[in-house]
């Protein structure tokens, strides 16, 4: 029987996990080989510092032979002195290697195709070619100092006798660590399980690592039987970011392993959601809400009954507590919502409506729902002070706006704001005109009300040039998130309208939980 969040893990079929699990991070690289996605060095370097804070033991910092701002990024990386080993990807040609050199990395990921589809078709070399090559490969690197991370490139797609030979030739020649790939994500877990258990009995006393792709939605699946059947190391992207369809999601497979499994890893995981955010937002590629521990939605209830069952009692709808991975749960109010969720979250804004109240205010949320309008929580606000008879304060108004872009122009806003009747002047350069005005309000209220901006997009109402937008936004400030939308022709002041609504729900429930708490 379960209670709480506890339950009966049972006996694995797969037994071999390690001690502890290793983890290499490959974010910065794989992860930002995700279409669309390019970092900064200076973006990098801020990942990277995450990671180590994180607790992954290798950060996989780039491609060093890609670009020069990818050298630049692995140097400024390797010289910041992080605890994580440092390591750079290379494929099997001596410039590739020089280039991890000449960056200072700790170690060389070496990848090297073993399939004789990617033999014929990609290298057109033989397999006794391809053994040449990875001794010759394998020793150059050795002979520079570098750690070896042989990496069999569609291991899942080779002859087994073949990949066996490819790595016995990288650990003669001196490798330090074999990895197998599911370069095109076409493992099941059955195959998983007898491949890695193939492997560490033919090779038990080397590290071994798995490297899943998520082509078919089994790279994390795939990941844990690996470390089941004997795998000493895992690979993996936060938010799961890759190719494709991205890479094994680091997040899933460490609370998994810690939850389900019982199995140690360095992973602070109550670090994993602050994690997410800050990929997010510096890749630009943020998780679908339904994504597994770092989604928005992963500790949200809008259901009556499921609102009801987590305010009773969180385990009967969550089978982790949010705290565990640095999330917080939340109550969302919306047309399946109950009357016990209602009535939470305007507890949570400080407001106490008596029971006919409290009633009207229901209705009206169910209202707007049928509708199929999303209900904010600065809907809920308003909602909440028209039928309370509550004054609706604005401390936050908007006087003026200046946005000016173009062609070799970069984008520049300025706002005058009325905080609490005085004048703020904030401005703020951005990627687009959007991007823009939104720092500069930022950065006009940060000395009063600094808020974080968690989510944002946008929506044509309309259709057309002159489209209606509906800009949406999730703004934090502290512990407290609001939601809120502006809607307009211009997606400028759609957005401008958006964050200084939920700016004021921010400060307006501030005040009014403030007002509400108890001395002492």
């Amino acid at each position: 029987m379960r209670v709480g969040y506890k339950w009966n893990r049972g006996i694995a079929l797969f037994n071999r996990f390690p001690e502890k699990v290793r983890f290499l991070d490959t974010t910065l690289r794989d992860g930002e080989q995700t279409p669309g996605v390019s970092l900064t060095p200076d973006n990098k370097l801020l990942i990277a510092r995450q990671l180590d804070e994180l607790g992954v033991d290798v950060i996989e910092a780039g491609f060093a032979s890609v670009s020069n701002g990818e050298m630049e990024a692995i140097k400024r990386i390797v010289r910041e002195g992080l605890k994580a080993e440092i390591c750079s990807c290379s494929r099997g040609v001596k410039s590739d290697i020089d280039a991890v050199i000449e960056s200072e990395a700790d170690s060389i990921h070496l990848v090297i195709p073993t399939s004789d589809l990617h033999l014929q078709y990609k290298l057109k070399k033989t397999r006794e070619a391809l053994l040449g090559i990875v001794e010759e490969c394998v020793q150059y690197a050795k002979d520079h100092g570098l750690i070896v991370e042989l990496s069999a490139e569609d291991a899942t797609r080779s002859d087994v006798q073949f990949l066996k030979q490819v790595f016995a030739t990288g650990l003669s020649s001196g490798a330090d660590r074999i990895c197998i790939c599911d370069t095109v994500g076409v493992l099941t877990i059955e195959r998983a399980y007898k491949l890695f258990s193939e492997i560490r009995s033919t090779f038990p006393n080397n590290l071994l690592s798995v490297h899943c792709h998520n082509d078919l939605g089994l790279a994390v699946a795939n990941s844990i039987v690996a470390l089941g059947a004997g795998a000493d190391q895992v690979h993996a992207t936060i938010n799961g970011l890759g190719e494709r369809a991205g890479n094994a999601s680091l997040e899933e497979i460490a609370v998994a392993l810690k939850t389900l499994y019982n199995v140690k890893t360095g992973i602070k995981t109550e670090l994993l959601y602050s994690t997410s955010r800050l990929v997010a937002r510096l890749t630009g590629i943020y998780p679908q809400p339904n994504k597994a521990i770092v989604g928005e939605n992963a500790f949200a209830h809008e259901s009556g009954i499921h609102a009801h069952g987590v305010l009773s009692h969180p385990a009967t709808y969550e089978p982790i507590p949010p705290e565990t991975v640095g999330a917080v749960r939340r109550v969302v109010v919306g047309k399946h919502a109950g009357s016990h969720g209602v009535k939470a979250v305007l507890e949570e804004m400080g407001l106490k409506p008596s029971q006919e109240q409290l009633e009207e205010i229901f209705r009206q949320v169910k209202e707007l729902g049928d509708k199929g309008k999303r209900v904010t929580d600065v809907d809920l606000l308003a909602i909440a002070e028209q039928v309370m008879g509550l004054k609706s304060a604005r401390p936050i108004l908007l006087e003026e706006i200046t946005v000016v872009t173009g062609n070799k122009v970069t984008p520049t806003a300025s706002v005058r704001l009325k905080i609490n009747g005085r004048p703020v002047i904030g401005t703020g350069i951005g990627v687009g005109p959007v991007d823009a005005a939104i720092i500069a309000v930022k950065n006009a209220i940060s000395e009063v009300e600094p808020v974080i901006l968690e989510q944002y997009s946008v929506k044509a109402i309309t259709g057309g040039t002159d489209a209606v937008v509906e800009v949406f936004v999730r703004l934090r400030k502290g512990d407290l998130t609001v939601t809120s939308v502006g809607v307009r022709e211009d997606i400028v002041m759609a957005s401008v309208e958006a964050m200084l609504n939920g700016m004021n729900a921010l400060v307006t429930i501030n005040n009014k939980a403030s007002r509400n708490k108890p001395d002492g």
